[in-house]
């Protein structure tokens, strides 16, 4: 017995449906240059950042989950790692957190985790570390050009245990190019510098030697 002949215009359509499937996959998985990227100044952690002093002359207190209603005073962070540790001074702190902001900035960007291992706390350099090696399996470099840093203030500062803890706002204009495999630009533009406001927290064990200082998280707005 035979089948009914299937109609010429249902094969057509059957053929076209094939080739965009066929289509669709080969490019599902490509980079466009449009996604967003994963930025591991953009992020935070080691969890909420617990009850942090704030050290702005001004009557704000912060609260969080736990906390007590009344807060210490804006001055009582600094002056409580200051007693723990007399050599700090908040102005060389400063002067510190610029420049490591610029020799991380610059290491992220060369992918030189050699020189980024001592600066990072371990879950900081895991991230940085994991962003370096995303960026070089897609066989894409990064340069970063730090303009200019134009604003540096320390935001808050706690002593949790013999762990003293300094959150600074630093504010630059800065050049970053993202370049695929043959030098085209997928992110950014040369002559266009742009303003980024960052939030770096930086840590120290105050009962070690070692008088340096590693970054304990980072935000960027």
């Amino acid at each position: 017995m035979h089948g009914f002949p299937i109609p010429f215009d249902i094969i057509l359509f059957a053929m076209i449906a094939v080739f965009l499937v066929l289509r669709l996959r080969s490019v599902l998985g490509r980079r466009t240059g449009n996604e967003r990227r994963r930025d591991p100044f953009m992020q935070r952690f080691g969890g909420p950042p617990g009850k942090v002093i704030n050290l702005e002359p001004t009557n704000t207190t912060i609260h969080t989950p736990g906390a007590e209603e009344s807060e210490p005073a804006p001055s009582e962070g600094l002056e409580a790692i200051r007693k723990v540790d007399p050599g700090f001074s908040p102005e060389e702190f400063l002067k510190g957190a610029r420049a490591a902001f610029e020799m991380i900035v610059a290491a992220f960007a060369k992918g030189d985790k050699a020189a980024l291992r001592p600066l990072l706390s371990e879950p900081v350099f895991a991230s940085f570390s994991a962003a370096i090696d995303e960026r070089l399996a897609a066989k894409e470099t990064l340069e970063t050009q730090i303009v200019a840093i134009e604003g540096a203030e320390i935001l808050s500062g706690r002593l949790e245990g013999s762990r003293a803890e300094v959150a600074v706002k630093l504010v630059s204009r800065q050049i970053n190019l993202t370049r695929a495999a043959d030098g085209s630009i997928l992110e950014g533009d040369p002559r266009a510098p742009v303003e980024k406001t960052d939030s770096w927290t930086f840590g120290r064990e105050t009962r070690s030697a070692d008088p340096n200082w590693v970054l304990l998280a980072t935000a960027s707005g």
